[in-house]
């Protein structure tokens, strides 16, 4: 036993042992490094180029949809013109969120197809970020002109496809001059920050999920804000993130968004989050002596359809008003 060796083995042995063992640690550290590397690359073929707009993409456009756009024609209509007509789009409809019975289940799919009258229309889904990695997989996305995002929950794209050769796939789409939709979900994931992304679910506002897609960038997309009274649940992360710009939109409602401008579609409302609105909220806004009643006095303002902002200056943009177009004197108490 080595309780009788004499001092000097005992003292070899250790030190023999200790060689062995650190020989080992570094082969074992060497092959888990190697691994991490080769795992990184093949999860992060992402071309980040610096960008010269503040949020939206250079080329492209967005159109980023609060959940049941129904036959809603004015945001269709507009998605299916940026597609390039519903003759020459081609249109791949992403269903990873809505879980892996919709890569069976067409009835989405053929929804769009309905809405938007495009003959061209391909069903994409997985939920394996290797199959999303593989150029075969990605071939659909090649040509294609358009793209939309189901509904359903957003971390299940995240996980299927951040930081993938889908995920370039999808900002060459736009970097070709196409489109790229999404509703519910499949509008919160176009932002850069995953609101609403925990697995556990939708009520955890900042969860185990907070990466998104970063089509729109430096910024955080509600969804049925409300009809889910979700009105408020942006203003205190907004506060705490003044980088960000925060979109929050009602159903059937949708922003268009084309570089640094966005504009309003659909039947409801929009809400900005700035933080600027945030912090000052309260104060009175006057311009020219009198009171600007398109400025906000709460933490968020809404915009409705046919309006515009924009992102860069982090103003809502007046348009000219019409000549010959008669316009009504506000009242004594300052309502119009």
């Amino acid at each position: 036993m080595i309780r009788n060796w004499p001092e000097q083995t005992v003292t070899q042995a250790i030190n023999h042992f200790k060689n062995i063992i650190m020989k080992k640690l570094s082969i074992l550290f060497l092959a888990v490094t190697a691994f991490s590397y080769t795992s990184f690359a093949q999860r992060s073929p992402i071309t980040v180029k610096k960008s010269d707009t503040r949020h939206g993409p250079e080329k492209g456009s967005l159109i980023i949809i609060g959940g049941n756009v129904g036959s809603q024609r004015d945001i269709w209509d507009k998605f299916t013109e940026l597609a390039g007509g519903k003759d020459k789009a081609v249109l791949v409809v992403v269903t990873t969120a809505s879980g892996d019975s919709a890569a069976y289940d067409k009835k989405d799919v053929e929804e769009v197809k309905k809405q938007t009258g495009i003959k061209n229309v391909t069903l994409f889904h997985t939920s394996d970020f290797k199959e999303a990695n593989s150029e075969k997989f990605i071939a659909p996305l090649k040509n294609a002109t358009a793209v939309y995002f189901e509904g359903g929950r957003q971390w299940r794209i995240a996980d299927s496809y951040l930081n993938t050769l889908t995920h370039q796939a999808f900002i060459d789409v736009l970097n070709r001059g196409g489109v790229i939709a999404g509703s519910s979900a499949g509008a919160s994931i176009l932002g850069s920050f995953l609101w609403r992304g925990d697995t556990k679910g939708a009520q955890v506002l900042v969860g185990d999920h907070t990466q998104g897609l970063g089509f729109l960038k430096n910024s955080a997309i509600d969804q049925h804000i409300l009809v889910r009274n979700r009105e408020f649940d942006l203003v205190d992360f907004i506060r705490k993130s003044p980088q960000l710009i925060g979109i929050g939109l009602n159903e059937a409602t949708a922003v268009l968004v084309q570089r640094d401008t966005l504009q309003v579609l659909g039947k409801s409302y929009a809400a900005i989050y700035d933080y600027n609105t945030i912090i000052n909220s309260g104060e009175k806004h006057v311009v020219n002596g009198r009171e600007d009643f398109t400025a906000s006095n709460g933490p968020f303002f809404f915009l409705s359809a046919g309006q515009k902002y924009d992102l860069a200056k982090r103003l809502v943009i007046k348009e000219p008003r019409k000549p010959g177009k008669q316009v009504a004197k506000a009242d004594d108490d300052g309502d119009e």
